[in-house]
């Protein structure tokens, strides 16, 4: 419902999507890491100079997706956050101790991260960060609400 006064609603998150140098090695990679589900279609890119697609993968628990882009045109550097565009994608975690269980997954799948970093400056929050094969800044937060 929307008013003069007031924005229109959100229905919540959908999705986000990030461009790959290689779509079949991101995917398997974040199939890998966050136990997505692979829709079957691809998804074609639409408007004049659309060329791409996406692979479109689904986390079972929340229904959160992530498109995995392929960009014909695409030069294959890697993502960099103090580019315009993209600075990283954050994940909310249940709680701190969670940071912790994902933090001994990736080392299990040899993906380097930053360890769990616990801040208090400007709010208490801990965060765990890691890359993408393309580099995106991948990060699992918890901040305590309560």
């Amino acid at each position: 419902m929307t008013t003069t006064d007031s924005r229109p609603a959100f229905g919540g998150f959908h999705h986000v999507a990030v461009t790959a140098s290689d779509v079949e090695a991101s995917v398997a990679w974040y199939q890998r890491v966050f136990g997505m589900d692979r829709l079957p279609p691809r998804f074609p890119h639409h408007g004049p100079d659309a060329k791409g697609y996406a692979t479109v993968l689904v986390e079972p628990e929340t229904g959160m997706c992530i498109g995995v882009e392929h960009h014909p045109d695409n030069d294959g550097a890697g993502a960099d956050e103090r580019r315009c565009g993209l600075d990283h994608i954050a994940f909310a975690m249940l709680s701190r101790d969670h940071l912790d269980t994902w933090a001994a997954w990736l080392d299990s799948l040899g993906i380097a991260h930053s360890g769990v970093v616990d801040a208090g400056d400007p709010v208490p929050y801990s965060a765990l960060v890691f890359r993408d094969p393309d580099n995106v800044q991948l990060e699992l937060f918890f901040m305590d609400q309560g």
